[in-house]
């Protein structure tokens, strides 16, 4: 097991390492000459080489690059050419705010996913099965912004309840984003949810038709003690993969979302600074995306090994 757990945690090392080098490089390959864009088209040509320096443009692309790692490893991934910040606090400020969606997307989320897809998958080709399969499906066939639009009409016009827009900055406090949080973790939880639930109740009907299970039946076990002890730990193993790439996926569909309800977070801070090319903050936004989806990706990996007798007692060679 403790094999396992190195070779998985190395590789997701080894994954970070490949990712900061990609990161770095389409950053670097965006067209046009940033000193240029920062200082305007009328910046005479010593202030757009003075800039260059100061920006260490006019050192090798590899010495920039462990420049920026080197800064990154200690926290520091150097400084705004928009606010002239630095890129962590302000990352993080950002970053804060789009965790408090996050949070909720995913408690709501996943819980209310998995309990909807082991009803499905019980109730096969019932009535209840019926229903959530159609409204899974209709998840999975609507993009999130459409999803935030509907919610928009229905609760900040149709039944004006919850705000249709943030007019608050970055550094609102949690207390005044509070009310604003519901309709996007909203939209992003019925996109998330779909897919999960069709993954849980088709690992759970599968799970339910195995001969283990059948046994378990045979055996005389109450009806909830086959489904708790017997099939739902199988059950969960190929859904854990699902869940984990659809919370690395937040990181990109909150962007949008974000810019619907104009909400200060991590996804409105990307897409302003793609417009401003303020590269560090670029490199720095997508540098914690890829350590979320790596995260997300260990994580569920070491969850199906707790779930998994054969990957605990045999190290996960059966993987």
């Amino acid at each position: 097991m403790l094999s396992f757990v190195i070779r998985r945690v190395l590789s997701a090392i080894g994954t970070l390492a490949l990712s900061s080098v990609l990161v770095f490089l389409a950053v670097q390959a965006l067209p046009g000459d940033v000193a240029t864009q920062v200082l305007g088209k009328d910046a005479t040509p010593t202030a757009v080489a003075a800039l260059r320096k100061q920006l260490h443009l006019d050192q090798p692309a590899w010495e920039r690059y462990g420049h920026w790692v080197w800064g990154a490893l200690h926290g520091d991934f150097g400084t705004s050419l928009v606010s002239s910040q630095a890129v962590g606090g302000e990352v993080g400020t950002y970053l804060r705010n789009s965790l408090l969606i996050a949070v909720v997307t995913v408690l709501f989320a996943v819980t209310g996913s998995l309990v909807l897809g082991i009803v499905a998958g019980l109730y096969r080709d019932r009535w209840p099965d019926t229903l959530i399969s159609t409204v899974s499906l209709v998840g999975m066939s609507v993009p999130e912004f459409v999803v935030a639009t509907v919610l928009v009409l229905a609760f900040s016009v149709t039944v004006p309840v919850l705000p249709a827009v943030v007019l608050y900055g970055p550094e609102a406090t949690v207390g005044q984003l509070l009310p604003a949080i519901w309709l996007p973790a909203a939209s992003l939880a019925v996109v998330m949810a779909a897919y999960i639930i069709r993954m849980a109740r088709t690992s759970v009907i599968d799970v339910m038709a195995s001969e283990y299970v059948t046994t378990a039946r045979l055996k005389g076990l109450k009806p909830w003690r086959v489904v708790t002890r017997h099939a739902l730990p199988s059950a969960l193993l190929p859904t854990l993969h699902v869940i984990a790439l659809n919370v690395a996926w937040l990181i990109g569909g909150v962007a949008v979302v974000e810019n619907v309800f104009n909400y200060p977070g991590i996804g409105k801070l990307m897409l302003s600074s793609v417009q401003n090319r303020d590269l560090p903050v670029l490199q720095a936004i997508a540098l914690i995306s890829a350590v979320v989806y790596v995260a997300c990706n260990l994580a569920a990996d070491l969850g199906a090994m707790a779930l998994n007798p054969k990957l605990r007692t045999r190290g996960g060679r059966t993987r």
